[in-house]
């Protein structure tokens, strides 16, 4: 199996471990620091995709404020906050880019490292990485969900 698997398996047996009660203060929203959390997040993932060789070539024609704009909404909406992913299909983001399991592992490493830069703790990383794991598919195999041929 691949690294990614191994990485996928243990954030969501971590992640079963670390739920917490759904009280107000206690959502994976307002444990990755809410609003401003999730942009100092993004804001730094965007930091670690810029130095990052395996990562930087499918942004090269992106428009960053917008890709900004949608993972803060994304982010947002996955972690029960008050926001609605307005953005397209994860599918549609990532057709025709040939992304594989390097790429994906790469982008997983660059957001912890995003994450721990911004003081999230490790139970609320692991919860969020544990809600993204289902992108997964759709990321790797874009065009097979665009044409219903879905794993």
């Amino acid at each position: 199996m691949t690294r990614l698997i191994t990485i996928l398996i243990a954030t969501t047996l971590l992640a079963a471990c670390s739920t917490q009660p759904t009280e107000p203060d206690t959502t994976l929203y307002n444990r990755l620091g809410g609003q401003a959390g999730i942009t100092t997040i993004v804001d730094n993932l965007l930091f670690e995709i810029g130095g990052n060789e395996t990562l930087i070539g499918f942004f090269a024609d992106t428009d960053i404020d917008r890709f900004r704009e949608k993972l803060i909404e994304q982010l947002c909406e996955v972690s029960d906050g008050p926001c609605e992913y307005t953005g397209d299909s994860m599918a549609q983001v990532h057709a025709d880019m040939d992304i594989d399991n390097r790429h994906f592992d790469a982008l997983v490493t660059d957001l912890i490292t995003a994450m721990t830069e911004a003081g999230v703790p490790t139970g609320a990383q692991n919860d969020l990485l544990a809600r993204l794991v289902p992108m997964h598919d759709e990321v790797i195999h874009a065009e097979e969900h665009l044409n219903g041929d879905e794993r």
